[in-house]
């Protein structure tokens, strides 16, 4: 069960951030004295025009929004990609795995040799960099695009950027995420700017 913490702002947010506009801010409902725990996910408001059942990923903010009815999302916290392996745009979950397998893309072995032990693929489990589920963002056009939200084994890195392009979330908040998106769902990664 998710702590609740409700976070009020415009309807037109999500429109402000795909044009590259902070969105996902504003007045919150807490006692200023309470402090929110970037670690934990919480249920937020987002205003009751926002569409439901869609990702929005927010590098800069480290969090994931899965918007649901009645004007709330889920703002998960997240680890990203490093600045320059990030790929903003619209994606869709082509697929869905639980405990994946890991292959290195010959890029990744390229920037980090000790990837080559694993060239022929790591299967999922509870050492596997993919961690516990993920969901595989796809494009029209180009199909797998190598892009995931993801587990990790290493829940350190949630709230950095070290990845070699994908969001990641704890094995426990990836798996919640997992068990509410169906294949199909619509993604945005927004532009980051810091």
């Amino acid at each position: 069960m998710l702590p609740r913490r409700d976070v009020l702002f415009g309807g037109s947010a999500i429109a402000a951030a795909l044009a590259g506009m902070p969105a996902f801010a504003g007045k919150t409902e807490q006692n200023e004295t309470d402090a929110i725990d970037p670690r934990k996910a919480r249920i937020i408001r987002v205003g009751k025009s926002t569409t439901p059942g869609v990702i929005h990923v927010k590098p800069d903010e480290f969090a994931l929004f899965w918007t649901m009815e009645n004007g709330r999302a889920i703002q998960y916290p997240i680890g990203v990609a490093q600045r320059h392996l990030w790929e903003p745009g619209s994606y869709y979950i082509g697929a869905k795995k639980e405990w994946p397998d890991w292959t290195p893309t010959p890029e990744m072995i390229e920037r980090n040799p000790k990837y080559a032990e694993w060239e022929e693929g790591m299967p999922g489990g509870p050492s596997n960099p993919l961690g516990a589920r993920a969901l595989y963002l796809y494009q029209k056009g180009r199909g797998d695009t190598m892009l995931r939200i993801h587990g990790t084994n290493l829940p350190n890195t949630i709230l950095t950027r070290v990845s070699n392009g994908c969001a990641r979330l704890t094995n426990g908040y990836v798996t919640d995420l997992y068990d509410r998106v169906p294949t199909g769902t619509r993604v945005h990664l927004y532009p980051m700017t810091t």
